[in-house]
């Protein structure tokens, strides 16, 4: 407590009880817990008070949104910070919720009148960033106190209040700004002026880049600069490199947007999208890369990956920095280049030496090394990995497809094989026999050689290595596979008997053991979804698989589907589509599909329905033009980027004459530019014929190609650089295909 013993409780709390907050919402729904916490944190006992305090970043500002309930909070708040109690905290959870809001619509309610006279209700955010500016008298007031802490906090604070603060705020900070003498202050003072004022307050930022200022207002400066578009001079570029490593230096501030500084300024230059900016932020990379500093290396390393997740020339122009940077920190890697250098693929081959030596060396640095050298120069690593195969986690798991689901990257070589065949002698358990699987398979009837030792680990892994010995099996040992799944499908649990069933179809045509097994599991839905959805799901593709044969599970998959008009959630939609798909393959009609895939496409309303959506666009594509009542649904799902593709491709296939394909190239392109599903988007438009493309529309698929920014910006860690690079190929074969 910084002081507040004259602090009136009584008013503060009948002035609380007094709004009906159970009425509010917040993040977890009713805000009737809000009085609670708010006389906690102007109370007397400081682990109540920061309990409280850790309530309210909860609920009323979680995770940066805010809701009803924070701006009724905002008054409160400010007579906690006015009386001097826990005053910075209490002007961060202010500052937090005006950052949280957003300026007022000229045309909606005031918050005191939520109806309005247009009849318009003023949205949480902006009533919350109104309730901020109404306490702005407080905060201008606090940016001259005393305490340094409440200054900073203050000042922060008020650079969020937006357009409607501008105003009344800037004269006042930049009247504090003139006499503050305190480095962090002035930082956060700088950088709220910028906030509010970019036009105004740029000259008094790139006139705080040099030496004479504080380190701390010197970053501020830099950052402003950038945030305020100003040119990307020699200057900045020499104040960052001095300034280096940043971190520290934004370690105590507010401003917690600009944390990570040498971050946040390289992705601002990069969204410029200029090629004057993307040099300055690679000339900036390239040298913190080769600093001395092993801090200042390891903040590069990071900023040059995310560089390379936006930017499609950054991996070609940043690898000999990353490969310097690799070679300063010696074999620990401990700024992270030498990983870094395994996810810019092809780009990364000059480091392929330096990959190699040390792959070849013990332990985890050396797990890592090969894990790079895979995506970077595959065919080297293959040989490495044979010879360790099982101290090499990571690598494998690299070679055997990484994250995402991936493909795997490394080819066959038999040396490899040979590896791959030891761990047939592998314990129960682990992924181990998930990562042979995924590895044989890439490698397909090249690995046959594996047979026996995949008949040998059958009984201990069944459930991957049936797909394993699909994938390899050659003709000549067809019946010898055959004959060992078959007898799987008469023992053990339910699930390998299934999956030894579905191979053996799979590799046979043989569908006898499979039937009855189908049977059994259906049944358990028997009247609309009683069973489990993945049973379901996974039965009825395997009836689809099978087609008219499987005519005598007709009754039990109509059983198995939901009550027609029934509330249902995605993976009951997703059985409904599997269900659906299979009475089609099997009768080959559609009378019963179509309204099972009508009510599953006009219903929009669930959370993540996207990909179920997507599917039962799918599967009206595969029914073909007698899907024909789909196609009113169907065009509402067009104008949604996410479901533009799945969409065009199902109208395409049931009601073509219906399509104006000039109307759906443009939505194709809208959705592959935002990066929606970009390689959905880029398939349909080559089965709508790129021959076919307009003018205008072909110079927007081009640029798709050959633009700098990354079309996929999202995935999981390593993957949108490769990811972005399939996407690029793709297209450039669709332009060479019109």
């Amino acid at each position: 407590m910084i002081g507040g013993m004259d602090f009136d409780r009584a008013p503060f709390h009948a002035e609380l009880d007094a709004l009906p907050w159970a009425s509010y919402t917040h993040a977890y729904g009713s805000a009737e817990d809000v009085p609670g916490a708010l006389r906690a944190l102007a109370g007397d006992d400081d682990a109540a008070a920061q309990e409280a305090q850790s309530e309210l970043y909860g609920s009323i500002l979680h995770q940066g949104s805010v809701y009803e309930a924070s701006a009724h909070a905002v008054p409160f708040l400010a007579r906690i910070a006015a009386a001097g109690i826990r005053t910075v905290d209490a002007l961060l959870l202010i500052g937090g919720i005006a950052e949280g809001g957003a300026d007022p619509d000229p045309g909606a309610a005031s918050g005191s009148d939520p109806a309005g006279t247009a009849g318009v209700r003023e949205s949480d955010e902006a009533a919350c960033r109104r309730a901020v500016v109404a306490q702005l008298p407080l905060l201008l007031a606090s940016v001259r106190h005393e305490d340094r802490a409440v200054r900073q906090a203050a000042a922060w604070a008020a650079g969020w209040t937006g357009t409607a603060g501008a105003a009344l705020a800037v004269p006042a900070l930049r009247d504090r700004a003139a006499v503050e003498a305190d480095p962090l202050v002035r930082a956060e003072l700088l950088t709220s002026l910028v906030e509010l004022d970019p036009e105004g307050s740029a000259p008094a930022a790139a006139g705080a880049i040099g030496p004479d200022s504080p380190p701390e207002l010197r970053l501020a400066a830099v950052t402003a600069c950038a945030d305020a578009g100003l040119s990307w001079t020699r200057g900045l570029h020499e104040a960052v490199l001095e300034l280096l490593p940043l971190d520290p230096l934004a370690a105590d501030r507010y401003d917690h947007s600009r944390g990570e500084p040498l971050h946040d300024i390289s992705v601002t230059l990069l969204e410029r999208d200029t090629e004057a900016d993307r040099e300055a932020v690679f000339a900036l990379l390239d040298a913190a890369l080769r600093s001395d500093d092993p801090e200042a290396r390891t903040e590069a390393v990071w900023v040059a990956m995310t560089a390379c997740e936006l930017s499609r020339s950054a991996p070609a122009r940043l690898a000999p920095a990353l490969l310097a940077a690799a070679e300063a920190d010696g074999p620990d890697d401990g700024s992270g280049a030498l990983s870094a250098l395994g996810r810019l693929g092809a780009r990364g081959a000059l480091a392929a030496d330096l990959l190699a030596a040390r792959g070849a060396g013990d332990g985890d640095p050396a797990d890592r090394a090969l894990e790079a050298l895979v995506t970077v120069d595959p065919v080297r690593a293959a040989s490495l990995l044979a010879r360790d195969l099982e101290r090499r986690p990571r690598a494998f798991q690299a070679a055997s497809g990484g994250p995402g689901d991936a493909l795997p990257v490394i080819p066959y070589a038999p040396e490899l094989l040979g590896a791959v065949r030891r761990l047939a002698t592998m314990r129960p358990g682990g992924t181990t026999p998930f990562r042979v699987t995924a590895l044989l398979a890439s490698w397909g009837r090249e690995a046959s050689e594996a047979v026996p030792e995949l008949l040998a680990a059958l009984p201990s892994h069944p459930l991957p290595l049936t797909k394993a010995l699909v994938a390899v099996c050659p003709p000549g040992r067809r019946a010898e596979v055959a004959d060992a799944l078959r007898e799987r499908t008469a023992t053990g649990p339910a699930d390998e008997r299934f999956a030894a069933a579905r191979a053996l179809h799979e590799l046979t045509g043989d569908h006898g053991p499979l039937l009855p097994l189908l049977a059994e599991r259906l049944a358990g839905s028997a009247g609309g979804g009683g069973g489990s959805d993945q049973l379901i799901r996974e039965a009825a593709e395997a009836a689809a698989a099978i087609g008219p044969a499987a005519a005598s599970l007709v009754p039990a998959l109509r059983a198995a589907l939901n009550s027609p008009g029934g509330e249902r959630n995605n993976p009951q939609m997703d059985d409904d589509i599997a269900v659906a798909v299979a009475l089609h393959r099997i009768t080959g009609g559609v009378a019963e599909s179509v309204p099972v895939l009508a009510g599953v496409l006009g219903d929009r309303d669930g959370l993540w329905r996207r990909w179920t959506l997507v599917r039962a666009a799918e599967a009206a594509a595969g029914l073909g033009p007698g899907a024909r009542p789909l196609a009113p649904v169907l065009r509402t799902l067009l104008t949604d980027p996410r479901l533009t593709p799945a969409a065009a491709l199902a109208l395409h296939a049931v009601a073509p004459e219906e399509l104006d394909t000039g109307h759906v190239a443009g939505l194709l392109l809208d959705a592959a530019e935002a990066g929606e599903a970009p390689f959905a988007a880029v398939d349909a438009l080559m089965v709508f014929g790129t021959d076919g493309l307009s003018a205008e529309h072909r110079a927007r698929l081009t640029e798709l190609a050959e633009r700098d920014g990354r079309v996929v910006r999202t995935g999981l860690d390593g993957t949108v650089e490769i990811t972005d690079e399939r996407l690029r190929a793709r297209v450039r074969a669709a332009l060479r295909g019109a």
